[in-house]
């Protein structure tokens, strides 16, 4: 009997593979610019949190790191974010030509495609969407930093590859210790960015589905009309609710001048999807931002992305939910089709399971530093939605059980915690036969 039987399973082994792998490299010599090696905790963090697109660090990824630490940061980000499934496929077809079933049906977990025959074809539109979309962004920040800064070609190509990379999956890694507060006014780099990590986060089916039929949305799917519905307005209320509350705070948006208070405040509304980067000291925001940053950071980005959380499409799922038990109808429907029951189920377990997670790993973790309960909760959400925005707790004062534990929830936060329990069940069962039905009271 093989070990790992079911798809899930062998996703979770991928990645935890994959970050041992990362690992390793980082504990090369080679991969930091002091001389030594870095400790064996700096180099599983960083790895973790990059093959989990997450951007959290607890050594300054400039100074600390080489260039080949760098470069190995960047290949975690990229497998990461393209799937570690979905890059085995693209090797088998490499090789082969062909892919077969089992490792079709292994991509489409990771993917979520809706169909296993589908499989090849979507892997190479992500594949060359991911790579042209990453080209595009890197151009601009070459140009942008090489005719704005005065970078060298060089530096400057470095640069923004590194940057579109991180953007593009939502990673959040920079080559700055300010992550990106001071370009808080140069448009030319703050917009692209935030516009990669839309585009990353929105989810490839959407993309792919958007590209096809943007004239027609009478044909868009549940989750195109579902993503959508619910990531516009969280991208105006989230602009909106932080260019009020941080108007006239003279530590973050108060120092910048009128004109780009709005740009940045539409910046820190698309971070917490998961893009990581921040233009502003988040540990100088207002308790207000605080909740809408923890808010927007567990519910995250688009399914089937580089986005972490519980997904909007699950946040989606549950409203809809919610409206057709308000008007006391049987059946959920999202426009003209039917929620399966199965559906509902899921998405109730996957935000469940989140709460849970976030609850359990906020307990500890207060019970293991000396931080507020905002700022303790503020880093587990931004681990479990693999966001890497920090008010610095990770990385100042942190201790180092602690420090695990987010490595554990960045790890959980990727792989999706619905992946995790059934990679962990020993097999699955199906009841073949059915109990009385007794309805009790709720609420």
């Amino acid at each position: 009997m093989p070990v790992l039987r079911h798809p899930a399973q062998v996703i979770v082994g991928g990645f935890g593979f994959a970050i041992l792998i990362g690992t390793l490299l980082l504990l090369l010599p080679a991969a930091t610019s002091s001389p030594g090696s870095a400790t064996p905790l700096a180099a599983l963090f960083t790895a973790t949190s990059a093959i989990c697109v997450t951007g959290l660090i607890v050594v300054d990824t400039e100074t600390h790191w080489s260039t080949f630490g760098e470069v190995v940061i960047m290949a975690l980000i990229q497998a990461g974010g393209l799937g570690i499934m979905t890059l085995a496929t693209v090797f088998a077809l490499l090789v082969s030509g062909r892919v077969g079933l089992r490792a079709r049906m292994l991509v489409q977990t990771e993917t979520k495609t809706l169909s296993a025959s589908d499989v090849r074809r979507v892997v190479r539109n992500v594949v060359i969407f991911s790579l042209v979309s990453e080209l595009l962004l890197t151009v601009v920040l070459t140009l942008r930093f090489a005719l704005g800064y005065g970078e060298g070609l060089g530096r400057a190509s470095y640069m923004g590859v590194f940057h579109a990379v991180s953007a593009f999956n939502n990673a959040g890694f920079v080559l700055w210790p300010d992550s990106v507060v001071r370009f808080a006014t140069d448009p030319w780099i703050c917009l692209p960015i935030a516009f990669a990590v839309v585009v990353g986060g929105l989810g490839f089916p959407v993309v792919f589905e958007l590209a096809r039929s943007w004239r027609r949305p009478s044909r868009w799917s549940v989750l195109t009309r579902i993503t959508l519905a619910v990531t516009v307005p969280l991208l105006v209320l989230g602009t909106a609710a932080f260019t009020i509350f941080e108007w006239s705070n003279p530590a973050t948006f108060g120092a910048l001048p009128e004109s780009r208070r709005v740009m940045a405040g539409f910046f820190t509304g698309v971070m917490p999807r998961s893009g990581g980067f921040s233009l502003i000291d988040i540990a100088e925001m207002r308790s207000e931002s605080w909740l809408v940053t923890d808010i927007l950071m567990f519910i995250g980005g688009g399914s089937a992305g580089t986005a972490g959380g519980i997904k909007v499409t699950t946040f989606g799922l549950l409203a809809f939910v919610i409206w057709a038990e308000l008007r006391g109808e049987d059946q959920v429907n999202v426009g003209h089709r039917r929620l399966p029951s199965a559906v509902q189920r899921q998405a109730l377990t996957i935000a469940l399971l989140g709460v849970g997670l976030v609850a359990l790993g906020t307990f500890v973790l207060l019970s293991l530093s000396r931080q507020s309960l905002d700022e303790v909760i503020f880093e587990a959400i931004s681990a479990f939605g693999t966001v890497g925005l920090s008010i610095g707790a990770t990385t100042t004062s942190m201790p180092v059980p602690g420090q695990v534990l987010i490595v554990v929830l960045m790890f959980i936060g990727r792989i999706g915690p619905v992946t995790l329990f059934s990679a962990l069940a020993m097999r699955e069962r199906t009841r073949h036969y059915e109990l009385p039905e007794e309805r009790p009271i709720v609420g």
